[in-house]
């Protein structure tokens, strides 16, 4: 079981948290969420994904009312165009800013103060397609990269690319709406996560820096942040 973990620096405050739960746990979770969000977890089609939802928006609101100085149950939030949620306006004065993925049963929290941050993780798994979609979704650099690796290194380069390039456009906040090929990131094993290009502008002058590390055993998770210079 993955126990919870915390790693901090560089102003970004990271927590990795198992999503299983006991049912008495569970009912404690669901009893913080609000009716808005309890109607989407009845919405969920399997039990798995529904119990996922109510145990990872709880210790959403747990971990931000700890920063806030509030109770959980009274976090509320907004959405962006694009589906990426934000602290009200009630909040506006603490310049808190988050972001989740989950993936199984792990999930991943990014925490940082008065800049935009996005974060994603996958399971690290053999997947049929994986070379039809770095073709499609990968710009030319990262395919190139992509396919140059030795067959057994492709799954983990295929998710050190995805996540880093799901956290880049998670952080900007417009979801998909920015086409993956016009901005590059590292892929290869070993390498250092960074952003190689943003349109036209070389990755070191983008404002925008990456990190990537192992939330759990099988999985990579990937932050990007905007520089702070």
């Amino acid at each position: 079981m993955i126990r919870e973990t915390k790693h901090t620096g560089q102003d970004i405050d990271v927590v990795v948290t198992c999503l299983a739960a006991a049912p008495e746990a569970l009912r404690a979770s669901a009893a913080l969420l609000s009716d808005a969000e309890r109607h989407r977890a009845r919405r969920l089609a399997f039990d798995r994904d529904a119990r996922r939802f109510i145990v990872a928006r709880a210790r959403l609101r747990e971990l931000l009312a700890a920063r806030l100085g509030v109770r959980a149950e009274s976090i509320e939030f907004e959405y962006g165009a694009h589906g990426k949620p934000a602290l009200s306006r009630r909040f506006a004065g603490s310049d808190l800013h988050f972001n989740v993925s989950h993936c199984g049963d792990v999930a991943a929290y990014a925490f940082s103060c008065g800049h935009a941050i996005g974060i994603d993780l996958e399971a690290i798994r053999v997947m049929s397609d994986a070379d039809d979609i770095a073709a499609r979704y990968f710009s030319r650099r990262e395919n190139t990269t992509y396919r140059t690796l030795n067959p057994s290194d492709r799954p983990q380069g295929f998710f050190n690319c995805w996540t880093r390039k799901e956290a880049f456009v998670k952080a900007l906040g417009d979801g998909l709406s920015i086409p993956l090929d016009r901005f590059d990131v590292t892929l290869a094993p070993g390498e250092p996560a960074k952003v190689l290009r943003v349109e036209n502008t070389p990755g070191d002058s983008s404002g925008w820096r990456l990190d990537s590390f192992c939330p759990a055993a099988g999985y990579v998770a990937a932050i990007a942040t905007q520089d702070r210079g």
